[in-house]
C-alpha cells in the first residue's frame, strides 16, 4: 500500500461519526413515560408512611417499640415478596408484574378504610403490608424493565432518568404528611393546649414535658373515655384520607397500564425451574461482592429508616417541636438528600465507587456521633446531615454488588431488593430503646437509640472499605 493510499484509508477514518444511540427511543417513549410514572408512587408511599409511627403512637396510646411495627409490617412485604416477584416476572412478563403490583398497593391502601372504622393498630399493620408486596412487585419489575427498554449503553442514564422521579413522591408525600394528616391531629391539639395550659413546662427538658403530654393524654383515656375514643376514631378518619386518594389514583395508572401494549424486551419461554433456582443462589451465595452488599444494604436500609423515622421523635422530644414542625426538618433532609444525590454522581467521575461509599459512611458514623453527644438544634442539624451522607449508598452497594454477576443479574437484584427487610427489623429496635432507660449515662434514650444507625455505618464503611481494596471497585 503506497503513501497516498494510506492517507486516503486515514482521512475515512477521520470523517467517520460515531453516533450515540439515544436515551429513549420513539417506540419506547410510551412505555418509558408509563413506567416511570411508578417510581414517584413507590417514593410518596414511603415517606407519607415514616410519620405514622409517632401518630399512631399518641392515637392508640402504645410504646415506640409497638408503633415501630409500623415499619416492620411496611418493610416486611420486600423482605418476602422481592425474590416471588422475580420469579412471577420470568414466568410471565414485566406488564403482569406491574399490573399484579398496582392491584396490591390499591387494595393496601384502600383497606385503611376499615382499619380505621374498627380502630384496629393491627389492620393498619395487615393493610400496609399488602400495599408493600406491591410496592416490592413494582420495584422489582420497573428497574430491569427500564433498564431494557433501549440500547444497553444508554441502560443506566435511562435508569437514572426514570429515578429522578422518586424524589417528587417522597416530597409530596412528605409535605401531606405535615400539611394533612401530623397538622390536623386532635392529639396533635390536644398536645399543645397541655403546654399551653402548663407554662412551667417551658423550664422543664423537652424530654421531661414529652413524657408529662403522654400521661395527660393517658390519664384522659381514663377519665374520659368517650371523648378519647371519639378524637382517636376522627384522627384515623385524618390518617386515612391520603391513603383513599393514593387508591384511586393508583387504580387510574392501573388502568393506564391495562389498556396500553408494553414492549416484551424479556422471553418468558422459559421460565426458572427449581434446580436453576439452587444453582443460582449458590453461585451468588459464592460470589463474596455480592453477599457483603446484599448484607451492606440491609444496614443501609436500616439506617435510612431509623433516621428518617425517628427524626419526628427526636425533634419533639430533644428540641420540643411539634409534630408538624419537626416533620418539616424531615422535609429539608429529603431535600439535602437529593442535592447531595447529583453532587457524589458527580464525584463518582473522579473517586471509585467502593472508596466514595467509605467516605460517606465514614460521615454518617462521625454526624451520628453529634446525633447522640450534641443533643438540641444541633443533634437534629447533625441528624439532618445523616441525609447527605445517604443520598448515594442505596445505589452505589447495588452497583458493586451486582457487578459481575452476569445471567443472575435479575434474581441478584431481587436479592438486593429483599435486602430492604433491614428495613424492618431495625426500627422496632430502636423503638425499644427509645422506650427503655438511657444506655449512655443521662443523655435521653431518643439521642442514644442512635447508636443503631451508629453500628449500620460501621457496617457499610466495611463494604466500602472491602470493595476498594479487595473488589478493586
Amino acid at each position: 500500500m503506497n503513501s497516498t493510499t494510506t492517507e486516503a484509508v486515514e482521512s475515512m477514518n477521520d470523517n467517520v461519526v460515531t453516533t450515540k444511540p439515544p436515551i429513549i427511543e420513539k417506540r419506547y417513549l410510551v412505555p418509558f413515560i408509563l413506567v416511570a410514572s411508578l417510581f414517584p408512587l413507590w417514593g410518596f408511599a414511603n415517606d407519607i408512611t415514616n410519620p405514622l409511627v409517632k401518630a399512631f403512637k399518641d392515637i392508640f396510646l402504645i410504646s415506640n417499640a409497638q408503633s415501630s411495627l409500623v415499619q416492620f409490617a411496611f418493610y416486611l412485604g420486600y423482605g418476602i415478596m422481592a425474590i416471588p416477584a422475580a420469579i412471577f416476572i420470568r414466568k410471565f412478563s414485566y406488564k403482569a408484574g406491574i399490573l399484579l403490583g398496582l392491584s396490591l398497593y390499591a387494595l393496601g391502601a384502600t383497606l385503611f378504610i376499615p382499619a380505621s372504622i374498627y380502630m384496629e393498630f393491627y389492620f393498619f399493620l395487615a393493610a400496609l403490608w399488602i400495599l408493600t408486596c406491591g410496592l416490592a412487585l413494582l420495584e422489582t419489575t420497573a428497574n430491569p424493565y427500564v433498564l431494557s427498554m433501549g440500547h444497553p449503553d444508554t441502560s443506566t442514564q435511562r435508569l437514572n432518568l426514570a429515578q429522578a422521579f422518586n424524589p417528587i413522591g417522597s416530597l409530596t408525600g412528605m409535605f401531606i404528611a405535615s400539611t394533612f394528616i401530623l397538622n390536623k391531629l386532635q392529639v396533635e391539639e390536644f398536645r399543645q393546649a397541655e403546654k399551653a395550659a402548663n407554662p412551667d413546662y417551658a423550664n422543664l427538658l423537652p424530654s421531661e414535658v414529652d413524657g408529662k403530654l403522654v400521661q395527660a393524654l393517658q390519664d384522659f383515656s381514663v377519665n374520659e373515655p368517650a371523648a378519647h375514643q371519639a378524637m382517636q376514631a376522627a384522627d384515623l378518619i385524618t390518617v386515612r384520607g391520603p391513603y383513599i386518594a393514593i387508591a384511586a389514583i393508583v387504580a387510574v395508572v392501573f388502568l393506564g397500564f391495562l389498556f396500553t401494549k408494553l414492549p416484551q424486551t424479556i422471553s418468558n419461554n422459559n421460565p426458572l425451574t427449581v434446580n436453576e433456582l439452587k444453582a443460582t443462589f449458590k453461585r451468588l451465595f459464592a460470589n463474596g461482592r455480592y453477599r457483603e452488599g446484599v448484607i451492606a444494604q440491609a444496614f443501609y436500609v436500616g439506617a435510612q429508616i431509623m433516621c428518617w423515622t425517628f427524626i419526628i421523635h427526636y425533634g419533639m422530644t430533644s428540641v420540643g417541636l411539634s409534630a408538624s414542625e419537626a416533620q418539616s426538618y424531615n422535609m429539608i433532609a429529603m431535600s439535602l438528600f437529593l442535592a447531595s444525590r447529583f453532587i457524589c454522581t458527580f464525584l463518582l467521575g473522579f473517586v471509585r465507587p467502593g472508596q466514595l461509599l467509605m467516605l460517606l459512611a465514614a460521615g454518617g458514623f462521625i454526624l451520628t456521633l453529634g446525633v447522640i453527644f450534641i443533643g438540641g438544634i444541633l443533634g437534629l442539624y447533625c441528624l439532618i446531615g445523616v441525609s447527605a451522607c445517604m443520598s448515594l449508598m442505596f445505589p452505589t452497594i447495588y452497583g458493586i454488588a451486582l457487578k459481575e454477576t452476569g445471567d443472575d443479574a435479575s434474581l441478584a437484584s431481587a436479592g438486593l431488593v429483599m435486602a430492604i427487610v433491614g428495613g424492618a427489623l431495625m426500627p422496632p429496635m430502636q423503638g425499644a430503646l427509645i422506650d427503655g432507660d438511657s444506655i449512655i449515662g443521662t443523655i435521653p434514650s431518643v439521642q442514644t437509640s442512635f447508636v443503631l444507625p451508629l453500628i449500620c455505618f460501621i457496617a457499610i464503611a466495611i463494604y466500602g472499605y472491602r470493595a476498594h481494596v479487595k473488589y478493586k471497585a
